[in-house]
């Protein structure tokens, strides 16, 4: 990276010039900081994660010599994305040891992210579950191309690869996610249909209008973490599932809400956040649910993150 000394007050005579530059860093990484923290969240599914990465971000955009940069959006993305698969391999030794199913962290998303359909289809429950499935770097290059359109030779700036190399990773991870990904992006309007049903359904124990929305292979995945209590294993089959759900309409409230640019329901015990139910839809039926209990990940339910391409 060019430049790693910082010029501080008084140094050469340059204090005025010194206060500028970081004024200037500063305004540039405000920014772009909505677009510096999707990037890393999209690679790394957390945002406590893609918190940390823009920090560390932050403290080496500030030894960077401005005048040297010719780019400063794609220098910072350069820089998050190197930081962010850092990150990415350290996560994947903690995953290995996980107690039950790990979900991606839950975002309380404003309007604007659902009006962005490609953006919102990125960052959804589902789709980060299908990107988990690739390699770190597999995941970089599919979320700059695919998500930000970024050129093949910023890319390989990026993951530190030539961009002939880029161009085979991308070709690689766009048929390995498209094999894995819903047949098709839903609309929120389809989904806040089938999350309405599947609501009423369960508020008034309806338990055969509850399979009427369930696809009959559908599979819940639900994340404690180890802290809260939760099937440790995948719950296959609508039977199966409509009992999980039975137990929870029982003490919980469900009130729905935009979670990661998609309708979801935030589940309300005693009045207190106890978990978020997001899903996924395919020919008008659920076919996944993802529960996310794990307390360490709820904190960006109380209110909405920015996200931006």
């Amino acid at each position: 990276m060019a430049g790693t000394s910082q010029t501080t007050p008084g140094d050469h005579g340059e204090g005025r010039e010194g206060e500028d530059r970081v004024d200037s860093a500063t305004e540039a990484f405000v920014a772009h900081r909505n677009l510096l923290f999707t990037v890393a969240y999209e690679m790394l599914g957390s945002a406590a994660d893609a918190e940390d990465v823009l920090q560390e971000t932050w403290l080496r955009w500030t030894g960077v010599d401005l005048d040297a940069v010719r780019d400063q959006r794609a220098y910072l993305v350069r820089i998050v994305t190197r930081q962010a698969l850092s990150r990415l391999r350290t996560l994947g030794r903690r995953k290995e040891s996980y107690v039950g199913p790990w979900l991606p962290e839950p975002l309380l998303t404003a309007p604007d992210v659902a009006e962005d359909v490609e953006l919102a289809d990125s960052v959804s429950m589902a789709m980060l579950l299908v990107m988990e499935t690739l390699q770190p770097t597999e995941r970089a290059v599919f979320v700059l191309r695919e998500v930000f359109d970024l050129d093949y030779d910023e890319i390989a700036e990026s993951v530190d690869k030539t961009p002939a190399a880029v161009r085979q990773i991308a070709h690689r991870a766009r048929a390995h996610v498209a094999a894995r990904r819903p047949r098709g992006v839903v609309s929120p309007a389809e989904t806040r249909d089938a999350l309405t049903a599947f609501q009423r359904a369960i508020e008034t124990g309806d338990l055969q209008r509850l399979l009427d929305v369930l696809a009959p292979e559908v599979v819940l995945l639900a994340d404690g973490g180890g802290i809260k209590r939760a099937a440790l294993e995948p719950v296959v089959g609508a039977d199966q599932v409509v009992q999980v759900m039975g137990r929870i309409a029982k003490v919980a409230s469900l009130l729905p809400a935009q979670v990661n640019g998609y309708p979801a329901l935030i589940v309300r015990i005693d009045g207190e956040i106890d978990g978020v139910l997001a899903m996924r839809i395919e020919d008008g039926l659920i076919t996944g649910l993802y529960a996310v209990r794990n307390p360490e990940k709820l904190s960006h339910l109380e209110q909405e993150t920015a996200l931006h391409r």
